[in-house]
């Protein structure tokens, strides 16, 4: 059974990323981990706006 950490990039897009290797660069760890399903949910839970930061009005 493998762990995922959930990432988030500077235009607070999210990911997964195995918990036993450091987010590749622009990546940083949410604080959120556990298996596959549930950092799935937790995404579902957290970004509720798919827009990059970007393009999104202030």
């Amino acid at each position: 059974m493998s762990t995922y950490a959930v990432v988030i990039n500077d235009e607070e897009q999210y990911s997964l990323w195995p918990q036993s290797q450091d987010p590749p660069p622009g990546w940083s760890p949410t604080g959120f981990a556990g298996e596959r399903e549930a950092c799935l949910e937790h995404i579902g839970q957290v970004w509720t706006d798919m827009r990059p930061k970007s393009l999104r009005t202030p």
